[in-house]
């Protein structure tokens, strides 16, 4: 069942209970009221026939004829009058007699003073009466045809007003159901245009600021996120290509000519080192890969745990140095650690150790003496690090893009890479919740500041 024949339900039984419960409570005052009504009737009636009898002095049978001719006309109260000893002292027509007094009927009216019931549609009343100090009791009962009749009237009325509401609700709640959903019908039809080739397409935003256009805004949001996902994939193939094939075509062609031509020992211990430098590029490409595309995961699914920043900062000091002997780095703290959750983050050690020697190696790699200066320090609520270098720098046009991967600035004749050690750190960081900038100078070195939350 669609959202619209479930909303045009759901108001029509919401509204046609709403109507029934006022439906039952107008039937069933107009009922009492009735019966209260002509119970008042009967009272009235019987109290003048009564006075009729016992005041007027009018006899019996004036009476009875009086009953017999109007119950030809109207619906005539039928009278009955006993003494306080039970015994019958007029009947407006004993072989009718619908009430059939007994006894404890008539007891029970000289101790209450009145009883009110019902023989079958009938209604019954029986009264305590004085005269001259003697007590009387009055019996009465009647069937109010009129009263029914309108009874029946209104329920009729009620019954087709009452279902004549609940076909005009549902068809107005269809309609106002349609135009409350005619926003999603129009984001389904634009959802159904956009297909992996033209993710460039949005859905049309509701002027109105409701749930339904926040929901297109959430769309379009998502769209963003799926078209620059899918730009990156691209980019990431063609660039990742191209970075694979040169060292590859590098191999393939010195190992075909060192297969092909008879060469000197020397020769082919220079062939084989280029081959080796080669793979080597090769492998720091593919572990530079595989550690961009964990910092690509979601933050959730990367195990964090509680670590110390400048622990980690010396191990990637000792595996830089490990791999690059020939490199300088210091580490300096600017100040005296109080507290140790003043250097401590909750991240991952691992993808924290390789932004931090991207930043040491690339200070390193493009500074004349092979050096690089590392600075930490806190403040109330983060961690500062500073990785510095007083190499040949960044060139104002450069800048833009120097966390682009596989970007190349136009000093990469001085050192080799692939372009994915910067943009690898940015991502490290951004998953620590972090921030890294970075301030540099052409031939007066680069500065990158790291800020992350401490614990």
């Amino acid at each position: 069942m669609t959202i619209q024949n479930r909303l045009s339900l759901l108001f029509t039984c919401l509204t046609a209970s709403i109507l029934l419960v006022f439906a039952v409570i107008i039937y069933v005052s107009g009922e009492k009221n009735r019966e209260n009504t002509f119970y008042k009737t009967l009272h009235k009636e019987a109290l003048t026939k009564a006075n009729l009898f016992f005041k007027a002095k009018i006899d019996a049978k004036t009476l009875q004829a009086i009953y017999t001719s109007n119950r030809t006309i109207i619906n005539e109260v039928e009278v009955a009058i006993y003494d306080s000893q039970y015994n019958l002292l007029y009947h407006d027509d004993v072989d009718i007699d619908v009430v059939k007094e007994n006894k404890k009927m008539l007891s029970s009216v000289l101790k209450t003073k009145e009883i009110r019931f019902y023989l079958d549609k009938w209604q019954a009343i029986g009264m305590r009466y004085e005269h001259q100090g003697k007590k009387y009791i009055i019996m009465a009962a009647a069937y109010d045809l009129n009263g029914y009749h309108k009874i029946y009237i209104a329920k009729r009325n009620i019954l087709i007003v009452f279902l004549s509401s609940i076909i005009f609700i549902y068809i107005m709640g269809r309609i106002f159901s349609r135009k409350a959903l005619s926003p999603v019908s129009h984001i389904v039809a634009n959802v159904k245009e956009i297909s992996a080739t033209n993710l460039d397409l949005r859905v049309n935003i509701p002027k109105s600021k409701d749930e339904i256009a926040e929901l297109a805004t959430t769309f379009n949001e998502m769209l963003n996120r799926l078209e620059k996902s899918f730009d990156a994939q691209k980019d990431f193939v063609s660039n990742i290509s191209h970075e694979l094939r040169t060292p590859l075509t590098a191999m393939l062609t010195e190992l075909q000519l060192s297969a092909g031509n008879l060469r000197t020992n020397e020769e082919y211990r220079k062939s084989i080192e280029n081959a080796i430098n080669d793979a080597q590029k090769l492998v720091r490409l593919s572990n530079s890969l595989l550690d961009l595309a964990k910092a690509n995961y979601d933050q959730t699914e990367i195990g964090q745990k509680e670590i110390r920043l400048d622990e980690v900062l010396l191990d990637a000091r000792n595996d830089v140095l490990h791999n690059q002997p020939e490199f300088k780095v210091n580490l300096i703290f600017e100040k005296e650690i109080e507290d140790d959750d003043f250097i401590s983050v909750k991240g991952n050690e691992y993808l924290l150790k390789v932004a931090f020697m991207n930043l040491i190696e690339n200070g390193c790699k493009f500074s004349e003496e092979k050096e690089s200066t590392i600075a930490i320090t806190y403040f109330k609520d983060k961690t500062i690090i500073r990785f510095q270098d007083n190499g040949i720098g960044i060139t104002p046009e450069d800048l833009p893009n120097i966390f682009t991967p596989f970007f190349r600035g136009s000093n990469k004749s001085f050192a080799n890479g692939n372009g994915i050690g910067l943009s690898l750190t940015q991502k490290i960081i951004a998953l620590h919740n972090g921030e890294i900038t970075l301030v540099s100078e052409p031939n007066e070195g680069t500065t990158f500041t790291v800020e992350l939350p401490h614990v």
